[in-house]
C-alpha cells in the first residue's frame, strides 16, 4: 500500500510503500475512501521535533477485524480518528474511535462532518449556551469553524457573527447563516457578544475577550497559544474555557457516541451542512497541505485515496 511520510520538521512530504497493516486486538483494518486534513496535523510536520505518524480522521470500508470487535464486520463503512499512519491506502481504527457512517452519505460527508464537528460541538457545548443569546466564532470558515457557526444558529443563537481573514471569507460565512462577519484587523468586532468560540489564540485572544459583553464566556480550542490578562476578565466577570476533543474521546465514550449521533441526525435532516474546500489525490498531498497552511480554505479540505 501507499503512503505519506516525512523524514525532517518541515518536509517534504512523500509517498512510500509499505505492508498493509494487520488489525490488533479491538481495531479495524479500513480501506480508505477519504482522509481529513486538519491544522493540528500540518503543524506535526511543520513543528514537531521529529518525524511522527500522520494520523487524523478517515472514513472507508472496512476490511478486517482484530481480536475482540463486536461492533463491526468486513464491508461495513465506518469513520473515525486514526492515532497512527491515516495518511495512507489502508489504516488502522481503534474500535471505540470508529462510528459507522449511515445511507445518505459518502465517505468524504463522513470526513467533513465527524471529527471537525464533534470538536465545533463540544466547544459550543463548552460554552453553555443559552437561547437568545449573541456568539461569536473565529476562524468560521475552516473546517470546524464553518460547522460551528451553523450549530450555534441550531441551538438558538439570536445572533452569530463570524470573524475570518478577508472578505471571501467573510461572504462563504454568511452564505452560512451568519449574521454579520468580523475583519481580523478591524478595531472592534461589533456589539457585544455572550460567548465565542475561539479556533485561533494567539494574539487573537485580546480583542475575542474584548468582544464578549460582561459575564461572557471565551472556549478556546486552538493550539494557538497566547495569554489573557487576569484583571481582563476579572473587569467584565468575563471566563475563558479550555476544550480538548481528545479528553471526551478518552473520558467521556458515552458523551462522545451522543454527540456523533447528533451530528448524523443534523446531517440528515439538513440542518447541519458540512461544505468541502478541495478534494485532493494522496500524491498531492503537499498541495492539501499549503491550503491549510495559508489558511486560504472554505470548509474541508480532504485526501482521496
Amino acid at each position: 500500500m501507499r503512503r505519506v511520510r516525512y523524514e525532517s520538521t518541515g518536509g517534504p512530504l512523500f509517498l512510500e510503500e509499505a505492508p498493509v497493516p494487520a488489525p490488533g486486538p479491538g481495531e479495524l483494518l479500513v480501506r480508505c475512501a477519504a482522509i481529513g486534513v486538519t491544522l493540528p496535523v500540518v503543524r506535526k510536520v511543520t513543528e514537531a521535533a521529529e518525524p511522527v505518524p500522520l494520523g487524523g480522521e478517515l472514513a472507508g470500508e472496512v476490511v478486517s477485524v482484530g481480536a475482540g470487535v463486536t461492533r463491526f464486520r468486513p464491508g461495513e463503512r465506518v469513520t473515525g480518528l486514526c492515532f497512527g499512519h491515516g495518511y495512507a491506502d489502508f489504516a488502522l481504527l481503534r474500535e471505540p474511535m470508529a462510528s459507522p457512517v449511515p445511507d445518505g452519505a459518502s465517505a468524504v460527508d463522513a470526513v467533513a462532518l465527524v471529527r471537525s464537528g464533534l470538536v465545533a460541538l463540544g466547544a459550543l457545548e463548552a460554552a453553555r449556551p443559552g437561547r437568545g443569546e449573541a456568539a461569536l466564532v473565529t476562524a468560521a470558515a475552516s473546517g470546524v469553524g464553518h460547522l460551528a457557526v451553523q450549530l450555534a444558529r441550531a441551538r438558538g443563537a439570536s445572533r452569530v457573527v463570524g470573524a475570518v481573514s478577508g472578505p471571501a471569507k467573510a461572504e462563504f460565512v454568511r452564505s452560512l447563516g451568519a449574521d454579520s462577519t468580523a475583519l481580523y484587523g478591524e478595531g472592534s468586532w461589533g456589539d457585544p457578544v455572550d460567548y465565542v468560540l475561539d479556533a485561533v489564540g494567539g494574539e487573537l485572544l485580546t480583542p475575542a475577550l474584548a468582544a464578549l459583553a460582561p459575564g461572557g464566556r471565551l472556549v478556546a480550542y486552538s493550539s494557538g497559544g497566547g495569554t489573557i490578562r487576569a484583571y481582563d476578565l476579572l473587569v467584565g466577570a468575563k471566563s475563558v474555557t479550555g476544550f480538548q476533543m481528545a479528553r471526551i474521546a478518552r473520558e467521556r465514550p458515552e458523551l462522545y457516541e451522543r454527540w456523533r449521533r447528533e451530528l448524523w441526525r443534523m446531517f440528515l435532516d439538513g440542518t447541519l451542512r458540512p461544505v468541502v474546500h478541495g478534494e485532493f489525490a494522496l500524491e498531492d498531498v503537499a498541495r492539501a497541505h499549503e491550503v491549510i497552511e495559508s489558511r486560504s480554505n472554505l470548509g474541508k479540505v480532504v485526501l482521496r485515496p
